[in-house]
């Protein structure tokens, strides 16, 4: 085995507010988020969808401190991980690539053929599978291989997910023993699971295994657990006017409120990181829910982060990785269901079901909704939530 890599892959995020709407401008560039009939329309779009939406976002951002941590969490996992895979013999290079900010996959691919990797293993920080995270980033990766031959000779694996990994749910038991230990009768504390959302018609449509994983997860963790406290698991960060995995987290909240529910510690199940989605829509929008509908003593679990039995988790993947059969992008694409995931003909136009996840906000958007708001001016980019 030669030069041995690890490619670290996330979503990525603002660094500062001023980079809120550069940020939003490159996500809404990508022809794989809005597919338009004509391409000179994308960056239009882009640029138009920007400016609207630039304002509410940076007031979201200035709550949790003015900007994204995720890069700064991601490198310091990234640090971290290393050191615990030299502590177990095997030494690597470490490396970044987020999907719409700064270091970009572009970037770390660069890298990693500056270096001279010989042995590459890509692990998406995103421990369930969907094709709007991993999905996405794993087609980037296979048109990049495609289009440079630098790339060839490295022996890569891909490890599409890892929520079964017991060291990620030994790390999850104890992030959740620690909040409940707060409470007077932890055993009584009500745990709710609140999981990043998708479209439904993801999982029926595309095959997305996203659900079932969350699931699974769900159930294995609480078994790792193994205390008699109940639980619920919903759905965050809905938005726009087709269903999407249910039930949703302010529902949920809702409803446990009205059942008498005093004691509530939730649990971010798809996030590893501390993000926007965590930081301000968990501890700030939906705290509020909650204590709106009567449940008072609210906490939430804080995400892996550099926890080290989590980091030894992600070391423990890496070895295996290195040790078994090589997993390629195009397995790790492949759904169960056949349909065509991501259409290539140039007629077919809209959104695809490859539309990245920006602040846990989709943007359910095509072509229709932009003739429809410039000229009518009725305002249906607002009512579908992309321009809140």
């Amino acid at each position: 085995m030669g030069r041995v890599g690890v490619l670290l892959l996330n979503l990525g995020g603002p660094d500062k507010l001023e980079d809120v709407g550069p940020f939003l401008y490159n996500l809404f560039s990508d022809p794989e988020i809005i597919r338009l009939p004509f391409r000179w329309l994308q960056k239009p779009l882009a640029w138009f969808i920007a400016t609207r939406r630039t304002r509410t976002s940076r007031e979201n951002y200035k709550q949790i401190g003015g900007g994204s941590p995720l890069r700064r969490i991601t490198e310091a996992q990234g640090e971290a991980l290393k050191e615990q895979l030299g502590f177990l013999g095997q030494e690597v290079n470490i490396y970044v690539g987020m999907r719409y900010w700064h270091p970009y996959t572009e970037e770390a691919i660069a890298q990693i053929t500056q270096d001279k990797v010989e042995d590459l293993v890509i692990l998406p920080l995103y421990p369930q599978f969907s094709i709007s995270t991993s999905g996405s980033s794993f087609r980037l990766l296979e048109k990049l291989w495609q289009e440079n031959p630098k790339l060839q000779p490295i022996d890569y694996t891909v490890i599409p997910s890892w929520y079964k990994q017991p060291g990620y749910l030994q790390a999850m038991a104890q992030l959740i023993v620690q909040e409940l230990e707060q409470f007077p009768n932890p055993d009584d504390v009500h745990i709710f699971f609140s999981a990043h959302g998708v479209p439904k018609s993801y999982v029926e449509e595309a095959g997305d295994p996203y659900q079932l994983e969350i699931e699974e997860c769900t159930a294995l963790i609480m078994q790792t657990l193994n205390r008699p406290n109940t639980h619920t698991l919903a759905y965050q960060s809905r938005v726009g006017p087709v269903e999407w995995l249910q039930p949703y987290t302010e529902d949920a909240l809702k409803e446990l409120g009205a059942q008498g529910v005093k004691d509530l510690v939730v649990v971010p199940i798809s996030f590893v990181s501390e993000h926007i989605e965590t930081l301000q829509e968990i501890d700030i929008e939906y705290r509020e829910v909650a204590e709106e509908s009567g449940i008072h003593n609210f906490r939430r679990v804080p995400a892996p982060n550099t926890h080290p039995v989590f980091i030894n988790a992600l070391a423990e993947l890496v070895i295996d990785a290195l040790r078994n059969p090589s997993f390629k992008l195009s397995q790790a694409a492949q759904m169960k269901k056949m349909v065509k995931m991501y259409p290539q003909e140039r007629w077919e136009w809209g959104l695809t079901t490859s539309a990245e996840v920006w602040n846990g906000r989709i943007a359910m958007l095509g072509f229709i909704a932009l003739i429809v708001e410039l000229i009518t001016g009725h305002g249906f980019l607002h009512m579908i939530g992309i321009l809140q």
